[in-house]
């Protein structure tokens, strides 16, 4: 389709797509939350950039606002910022790079439309980062390399370019280079825009290209050399930028810079403006979602409770997927059926919020409600669409929940679900007792979890063994073989909080012989929530 048709369409549809829906990923401690703040300085949205380990509660990330984040300097929940740059409106997700709470970020990552891949300049290509890329590739969502930390001594900048070429299977495009490194940095090149992003947070500055003397005649020698060097073997060496590569997920930009330093963060928002993409349409059953189409739909991708502890609410994070979106609008909750009229709808920014009167696709939107939304809802204006890829998974440490009051079981019911229903752990109760059991991906969700049913609930609870190692969903097309299944096995049998079957399994031997003998019975290690 031709760029003229394209936009013909677009008007004839009556839509805005002005917006950009992106999420930050990487392995913990590569720099993601800081660079977070700085886009959203750099951009205007905020009059001062935090730092995760300054002091003063002034002064704390703004896209870390949780106590466990603010005292540990790590994300562990998702985070939702608006801003606006260039005449476009972006939506900015900073998600957990911490390998224990990768299922947040797998239902993040489902209401974006690209992502900024951090890495750490001495480190490269991590554990975790590679998960996350692999989950960007399951979704075909379109990626940018940010290499950050060049103000520290790393590795060659080469090796990296080549290590993401061949870990990750994609074609690399450097939109800049770094000029030096460590204690010698002096900043960042853009070869498309004849720019230099200095490494003390200074405005971009203009050349008339590599050769132009006032770029080159204040280098040292050595310096000046090494860079002449670089920059003609990367332009020889890798091809130029491809968008439409790109926006198919074979090619990623990369970019050079420190984000402590604000060098480089210009740069990223200019390419962000100029190619990150357009709302995506969203697969869904019993057909896909295009954001042209009239009628409003949207799904929820994350709830999160007590953003604001003093008032115990609850917001469901909702991806508008096509149509346009208007404050008192009645929608259909698809999972019930039931109409709900949305009356207070808010854009974010980390714990800030503003209502909604309009919202187009891309945008995210909360929904404060009291437990009647949960995630993987669809909303739209009639039509029954189950929006799909939002998984639960298996979880890898069972624990049992010891209640230290007896009398406070109501406020603990009320902790769990709440959790549960945010992702921080899943929620099983035995057949057999009245315990509740807790499943976590990592230990670190433990952590959290205690953490918040003490402060944010005043429940005490601890944590004793279950004597599971982990859990499986049973489906079978036979309700006969399976109702058989579970009244043979009902002291390893639970139920999760949707009243599914659910095994809990002392160790991968019982599992194996499990499967044996019920070859009609599926043990699924992930549930799709709807």
């Amino acid at each position: 389709m031709s760029e003229t048709a394209n936009l013909e369409r677009k008007a004839a549809a009556g839509q805005q797509f002005d917006r950009r829906s992106f999420a930050i990923i990487s392995h913990p401690d590569a720099g993601k939350t800081t660079l977070t703040e700085k886009l959203l300085y750099r951009s205007g949205a905020i009059r001062a950039a935090g730092q995760v380990r300054a002091k003063g509660e002034s002064r704390r990330t703004r896209s870390d606002w949780m106590e466990i984040e603010q005292q540990r300097g790590i994300s562990v929940s998702s985070s939702v910022m608006t801003y606006e740059y260039g005449g476009l409106t972006f939506n900015l997700l900073d998600t957990p790079g911490h390998a224990d709470f990768s299922e947040d970020t797998y239902r993040t990552l489902t209401a974006v439309d690209s992502a900024v891949m951090v890495i750490d300049a001495a480190k490269g290509i991590e554990a975790q980062t590679l998960k996350l890329f692999e989950v960007c590739r399951l979704r075909d969502i379109p990626i940018i390399t940010f290499v950050n930390k060049l103000d520290r001594e790393g590795r060659d900048n080469f090796e990296l370019l080549d290590e993401i070429e061949q870990r990750l299977a994609l074609d690399v495009s450097p939109i800049t280079w770094p000029v030096g490194v460590g204690q010698n940095f002096q900043g960042a090149y853009n070869f498309a825009e004849k720019t230099l992003s200095p490494n003390n947070g200074g405005e971009l500055r203009r050349y008339e290209g590599l050769e132009d003397p006032a770029l080159t005649e204040k280098l040292p020698a050595d310096l000046r050399e090494r860079f002449e060097e670089e920059t003609a073997l990367v332009q020889e060496a890798y091809k130029p930028f491809d968008a439409q590569a790109f926006r198919e997920g074979h090619m990623t930009p990369v970019l050079f810079g420190s984000a402590l330093r604000e060098c480089g963060v210009d740069q990223l928002l200019d390419l962000l403006r100029a190619q990150a993409p357009e709302p995506r349409p969203q697969p869904a059953e019993p057909r896909t979602v295009r954001p042209e189409e009239k009628k409003f739909t949207g799904f929820v991708f994350k709830v999160q409770a007590n953003l604001d502890p003093n008032h115990r609410d609850r917001v469901a994070f909702l991806r508008v997927c096509s149509g346009r979106f208007q404050r008192g609008q009645k929608l259909t909750l698809v999972r019930t059926g039931k109409p709900m009229a949305v009356s207070n709808p808010i854009f974010f920014f980390a714990q800030e919020r503003e209502l909604v009167e309009e919202a187009f696709p891309g945008d995210i939107i909360g929904i404060p409600n009291h437990g009647t939304l949960r995630v993987g809802d669809a909303l739209t204006e009639g039509e029954a669409i189950r929006f799909t890829g939002i998984p639960n998974f298996a979880p890898e440490i069972l624990r049992r929940i010891r209640l230290d009051d007896p009398m406070k079981a109501k406020q603990l019911k009320r902790a769990l679900e709440d959790l549960a229903e945010e992702g921080v752990t899943q929620v099983f109760r035995p057949m057999i007792g009245a315990d509740w059991i807790v499943g976590v991906v990592g230990a670190l969700q433990l952590d959290v979890l205690l953490t918040r049913i003490r402060g944010e609930y005043k429940v005490e609870v601890g944590y004793e063994d279950a004597g599971y190692e982990t859990a499986r969903w049973l489906v079978s097309d036979d309700k006969a073989a399976l109702k058989r299944f579970v009244e043979q096995n009902r002291g390893s049998m639970g139920t999760d909080r949707d009243d599914n079957p659910v095994l809990l399994l002392r160790n991968r031997w019982e599992m194996d012989r499990l499967e044996r003998n019920a070859p009609e019975i599926t043990f699924s290690t992930v549930r799709e929530r709807s």
